[in-house]
């Protein structure tokens, strides 16, 4: 594909009257949308979802941060008082109930979304289709389909996307005090042999959080408090009756917003496997749970997850073995990879040193912004990482085996498992038009 050539236009910028005196930038919709963005023009940004995690973006200091959102005000209040505190700059972050308002300001360049896993395909959507490069809390989407209708509408508005997890391509991720990028230089030069086995669990070094992400199978509702606006925390979600436990800092553990340890852990921890592995462009083709009845609202914990890919490469998620037992990452018919790259038959860390150099992808998001160059958790690879949770999560809520088709993205000859993939948005809300968009 042609790289699109910059388009060049007068600098020209429309702020806000407060605003306009003090700062001036010439984001990308100014210039002509994606074409490239000169290296002096600064990249602004905003959060969308501001309690514990996203809080944490605030000071992902790449580029000014212009505004703040969160249907909670004593969460935007908090985040307003982090980010204006000793502000050198003259311009005020600016905070917001509602992020359609935000997304409506032409000067933002990238919109951070923080909120609840229910929320993040439908603002990603909503984001690309304004014009915004997006950084998205993990995981991407809450269901398969969400997802493919992400790629589609980032794809659709040449926009740049990235994951907040980095364990593919950073210094060491979790347990295995090594960078995915070792292991997957070993898998890729055939040291291991094949097929192979991805042990996830306490076993290797991962925790999947399970009895502290279980939902509540029984509760007394209570009421709203005034600083909460639980209607549109909800949005697409269901109306369910309100307490405490099923908002904020313990959403993860009912099915309406989450997977529990699964959406919480999960693609932190197998989006470097499916790396590994060399999986960015296919998923698992049987899916095998072990695990008690589930709650059709609350997550419970299960015990394990096997999913097999068609050349029999296998990810078993484990949440049984305890963290005593001496169980390896990776093994295969050659050799074993435990944490810290010990290793059975051969020296695998001596040989990895002696591999060449994977090829180099763009790990600052930035670069990815001004380059519009994909970034290396993107989009696609990314959709694909989140389905390996979504996958996992329908095993578990069916709570039996299930055959997937990789190519087409559903379920063999299973209407039940399939009717999981694209589930119903409570209205106006939904992922194909903007009908809910006014008024706010």
């Amino acid at each position: 594909m042609t790289k699109p050539q910059p388009i060049t236009r007068r600098r020209m910028l429309q702020q806000s009257a407060a605003a306009a005196a003090a700062f001036t930038i010439v984001p990308r919709h100014v210039l002509g949308g994606p074409g490239h963005v000169p290296p002096s023009e600064q990249i602004t940004r905003a959060v969308i979802g501001v309690g514990g995690m996203g809080r944490g973006h605030l000071t992902y200091n790449y580029g000014p941060l212009l505004a703040v959102c969160d249907v909670d005000a004593q969460h935007l209040q908090k985040a307003l008082d982090i980010a204006n505190k000793d502000k050198q700059e003259k311009l005020t972050v600016k905070g917001y109930h509602d992020f359609r308002e935000l997304l409506e300001r032409k000067d933002i360049d990238v919109v951070h979304i923080a909120t609840p896993p229910h929320w993040h395909a439908l603002i990603t959507i909503a984001a690309a289709n304004a014009g915004k490069d997006i950084w998205c809390e993990k995981p991407l989407s809450r269901t398969i389909g969400e997802g493919e209708k992400v790629v589609a509408a980032v794809r659709r508005n040449r926009r740049m996307l990235r994951i907040n997890t980095w364990f593919r391509f950073t210094a060491s991720f979790y347990g295995m005090e090594t960078t995915a990028e070792r292991i997957r230089k070993a898998v890729a030069a055939d040291l291991l042999g094949g097929p192979l086995t991805v042990t996830i669990g306490a076993c290797t070094g991962f925790d999947w959080k399970l009895k502290g992400w279980s939902g509540l199978t029984s509760y007394t509702p209570q009421a709203v408090p005034q600083h909460f606006d639980y209607n549109l925390w909800l949005g697409p979600a269901p109306v369910k009756p309100y307490h405490p436990h099923r908002t904020h800092g313990s959403f993860r553990g009912y099915w309406d917003y989450d997977a529990g340890g699964l959406g919480d852990m999960g693609q932190h921890y197998l989006d470097p496997a499916q790396y590994i592995l060399g999986k960015d462009d296919e998923s698992p083709i049987e899916i095998i749970p072990d695990t008690q009845p589930q709650h059709p609202d609350a997550v419970l914990p299960w015990n394990k997850i096997t999913l097999k890919y068609r050349d029999g490469n296998t990810l078993i998620l484990d949440a049984v073995t305890p963290a005593t037992e001496r169980v390896p990452y990776l093994s295969g018919p050659k050799g074993k990879i435990y944490r810290k790259l010990e290793s059975d038959i051969l020296n695998l860390a001596e040989k990895i040193r002696e591999l060449p150099e994977l090829p180099k992808r763009i790990i600052k998001f930035e670069e990815s912004v001004r380059t519009r160059e994909k970034f290396a958790l993107n989009e696609v690879n990314g959709h694909r990482s989140c389905t390996l949770i979504n996958l996992a999560s329908i095993a578990v809520k069916l709570s039996r085996p299930l055959k997937f088709d990789s190519a087409k993205q559903r379920f063999i000859d299973d209407d039940v498992a399939n009717a999981l993939i694209n589930q119903p948005m409570r209205k106006p809300w939904s992922l194909s038009g903007p009908s809910w968009w006014w008024p706010f």
